[in-house]
């Protein structure tokens, strides 16, 4: 395979860090016995755990409520979530591509942004902050960030043709993950949609049962270790070193058995 972004550097090094398929870990794990539809609760959980990675202030206990018991809450409670569910659900019948991820950024960002800047590649130089009111990274420059997308959307098509094994799956959609969130093509919600469409590559290449894998809750959980290497690859999009991106990719994979 040939790729304009993404690298097979590193699948053997992933594939020896793991030693087991990821897949496998979670097809050995039973399915809880829950009252509601199976995959709506776990949309509800991943739809929970990307808007906590994003610092929203909602537990998963009370949009359970909400999306299955209908319990009323405030409508700046759940809204975003509620974004983010619908993001969810529209990805698990539309395919990848350019027009598509637009559509599933404007689905999710409907809280967030203006209509006027949903789904629209933004023309501004941005920086993504950390907490201490530090640069963790510098994206792509505006200029190039719908050229360095559409190689993406590329490698994924080349991806999508071929015959991927569970570790190559894993490992690509984390890589997928990663190079999105740092080409930062959106104004807001990049690292959202980052989330989103790696749970979308599964999706499209393992099928439904991709739905249950806690990707979001992994994340939240190491959300220190994601940060930490994100900024391993260095701190300008033209200078990053993606030979550093191992422990990034290893992230939600190595909380399987701890988070299910």
């Amino acid at each position: 395979m040939s790729f304009n972004i993404l690298s097979k550097e590193l699948l053997f090094e992933f594939t020896q860090a793991l030693g087991e398929s990821p897949l496998e870990q979670m097809r050995r794990i039973n399915k809880e016995e829950i009252s509601v539809e199976y995959f709506n609760f776990y949309k509800s959980l991943s739809s929970v755990y990307s808007s906590k990675i994003e610092g929203e202030n909602i537990d998963f206990d009370s949009y359970y409520k909400h999306q299955f018991l209908n319990v009323p809450y405030q409508v700046d409670y759940t809204k975003r979530t509620d974004d983010l569910f619908a993001s969810y659900t529209f990805i698990e019948s539309h395919e990848i591509s350019f027009e598509n991820l637009q559509k599933a950024h404007a689905i999710l960002i409907d809280n967030l942004l203006p209509k006027s800047q949903q789904g629209l590649i933004h023309n501004n130089r941005t920086f993504v902050i950390n907490k201490e009111d530090k640069f963790d990274y510098i994206p792509a420059n505006p200029a190039i960030s719908k050229r360095e997308l559409d190689k993406l959307l590329e490698d994924i098509e080349v991806l999508k043709n071929s015959k991927l094994n569970a570790f190559e799956n894993f490992y690509y959609a984390a890589y997928i993950h990663l190079a999105f969130a740092i080409i930062y093509p959106f104004l807001d919600g990049n690292e959202r949609t980052a989330r989103l469409l790696e749970k979308w590559f599964f999706i499209e290449n393992i099928g439904n049962e991709a739905a249950v894998f806690k990707l979001e809750k992994n994340y939240f959980i190491q959300l220190n270790d994601y940060y930490n290497n994100l900024r391993i690859l260095g701190l300008e999009y033209d200078h990053l070193d993606y030979s550093k991106n191992l422990n990034f990719i290893l992230v939600p994979d190595k909380g399987i058995s701890t988070v299910q």
